[in-house]
């Protein structure tokens, strides 16, 4: 940290550096910057100074994360009596213990102020008793439980009115519980609580992934730790928030980035090389003999240094200088990845931005934008259906021949692959002689406005007709279940007859031969001298359908259904 501030004053006389400079040297101290955010951390300090870090800016940042480092190491120490932490297991942050600032735990339909508490295997959260917290209750993110963490609306009673929940769910409970972060402005304290669950949670799914040993294991969640530090410090010192593209923690980052996936396997094959001496090496050596060093578990000494690790871990630092991400003279394997994602996300933010603008709210006018951008398609089925009405008889035909010849002669490849080409040459055609225009945006006619009552009964009757699918569905499913375990004997003797058939038929008959005679079929239904006899067959088919009883269903409440659990 010292070789910072120094490099600071030999910058210029203006005490500044750009990024560069930031990005190449802050990852040789671990408690200040990580290879992976460092970019990131650098906007988050220039984001008001002209992309120009500027000496007094750093040195809040760092008087800020030296403030995240004692209070963690105060909370540790406090918390260990109250949480009863296991070994190695640190307290990260804790919220809800101001009255002024409260979380509230949802279960149900019950909600309770309590104590909420974030370390680097589990959160804990106590309920407020009277006058002192009860037994914590454990979450845990270590160990594959399936969890789920996200963002979530919550309120009384179990109506979902307020933006301001993270929901945590896993195999391991009953049913998701809810922590609220009531402010009167915004959602910061639930997006910045987020954050750091989905960091914690995304780290020991890493670990599992790779199948670390104890070291790396230990490295990784060190890692993790450090970047919350960092994460608390920017957000109390400049009241910030990061947004999916700029992060502060490495795992989040990863996950969002392009080519995220490729820094983690970086990542893993370095953690691969770990050694307790790693640092321990002469400089006089070559540089291909450099290369087949072990490198050392600098997280996990910098944590020791500052008084966090357990004796075994802080013993491991014993005599060596801790030396973050940083090679004298070239560029790690890590560094190009995160170069080569972040050279990636100014297009994705792009693309982004894009798609926020083009997003439109109501049912109506989504629907108007579908209609229009689908129009050719509902063009091109109005034809066939045309066709298919042999309203014009002379046009029927002729395209009832050309189908028929181009699925006898198994053309169909062919159509599908001419298609293919056509689009490739129409956007080679495009991208030559439209280079640099933009796309002229698509002309829209605005449905009528509706008011509040309107759009009311129009959810209504959607949600009524959705729900009218759902039925007809159940009815169709139930009624094949009556068939299979034969509860009307003389319909499924048929429906076994007619499946035998048509095994047969798969067996001894080509395909194309079956698809020629269900088109066939379908696309002569409405030729008049077969329109009768088809609607006879179908009406048959109905009535025979009506027929069917569906299976019998039957409701079980939810205390009935725990009570046979039991």
């Amino acid at each position: 940290m010292i070789r910072l501030i120094v490099y600071f004053h030999q910058v210029d006389d203006k005490k500044t550096i750009g990024p560069e400079a930031f990005a190449r040297i802050a990852p040789a101290c671990p408690v200040v910057a990580d290879v992976i955010i460092v970019h990131n951390l650098f906007d988050a300090l220039t984001s008001s100074s002209s992309h120009r870090l500027h000496f007094l800016i750093f040195d809040k940042y760092l008087r800020s994360l030296d403030k995240v480092v004692k209070v963690a190491k105060n909370a540790l120490g406090l918390s260990i009596s109250n949480l009863q932490l296991d070994e190695g297991e640190i307290t990260l942050d804790v919220d809800g213990a101001v009255p002024t600032q409260p979380v509230l735990q949802h279960v149900g339909m019950s909600a309770w102020p309590g104590r909420l508490t974030l370390t680097n295997y589990a959160l804990y959260f106590g309920s407020l008793g009277m006058g002192s917290y009860d037994k914590a209750v454990r979450y845990d993110l270590a160990t594959d439980l399936k969890q789920v963490i996200k963002p979530e609306l919550t309120g009384p009673l179990g109506a979902r009115l307020f933006d301001k929940a993270v929901m945590y769910n896993s195999s391991s409970v009953e049913e998701p519980v809810y922590f609220e972060f009531p402010e009167f402005k915004g959602n910061s304290r639930r997006d910045y609580w987020l954050d750091i669950c989905l960091e914690i949670l995304r780290a020991h799914r890493f670990i599992r992934k790779n199948n670390f040993n104890k070291i790396q294991q230990s490295e990784v969640l060190a890692r993790a730790v450090l970047g919350i530090f960092r994460y608390r410090a920017i957000r109390e010192a400049f009241h910030t928030c990061s947004s999916q593209y700029k992060t502060l923690l490495a795992f989040n980052l990863a996950e969002s980035l392009p080519k995220g996936d490729i820094i983690l396997e970086t990542l893993s094959s370095r953690l691969a090389l770990l050694s307790v001496g790693g640092a321990q090496h002469d400089m006089t050596e070559s540089l291909h003999t450099k290369q087949k060093l072990k490198l050392s578990p600098v997280a996990i000494l910098t944590l020791g240094q500052l008084g966090f690790n357990s004796q075994k871990e802080s013993n491991l630092g014993a005599g060596v200088e801790v030396v973050g991400d940083i090679c004298v003279g070239e560029t790690n394997l890590l560094e190009i990845a995160v170069k080569k994602s972040i050279s990636d996300t100014g297009r994705v933010e792009a693309a982004q931005a894009t798609v926020n603008q083009v997003k439109v709210e109501g049912i109506d006018t989504n629907l108007a934008v579908m209609k229009e951008l689908l129009f050719h398609h509902i063009a091109i089925a109005r034809h066939i259906e045309h066709f298919a009405s042999w309203e014009d008889p002379f046009k029927s035909t002729m395209f009832l021949m050309l189908t028929t010849l181009v699925i006898l002669r198994g053309w169909i490849r062919y159509v599908l692959a001419s298609i293919s080409v056509f689009l490739a040459v129409c956007m080679l055609w495009s991208r030559l002689f439209n280079r640099g225009k933009p796309l002229e945006p698509i002309r829209i006619i605005l449905p009528p406005n509706k008011n509040a009552v309107e759009q009311l009964l129009t959810l209504q009757e959607a949600i009524s007709k959705f729900e009218a699918l759902i039925q007809d569905g159940n009815i169709i499913l139930l009624k094949i279940r009556a068939l299979l375990f034969a509860a009307l004997p003389p319909a499924t003797d048929k429906v076994a007859l007619l499946l035998v058939l048509m095994a047969a038929v798969f067996v001894f008959v080509p395909p194309r031969y079956i698809i020629l005679l269900v088109y066939l079929e379908a696309f002569t239904r409405e030729l008049p001298y077969r329109k009768e006899s088809s609607d006879k067959l179908l009406r048959r088919a109905r009535e025979w359908w009506f027929r069917i009883p569906a299976a019998p269903v039957q409701l079980i409440k939810n205390e009935e259904k725990r009570k046979k659990k039991r």
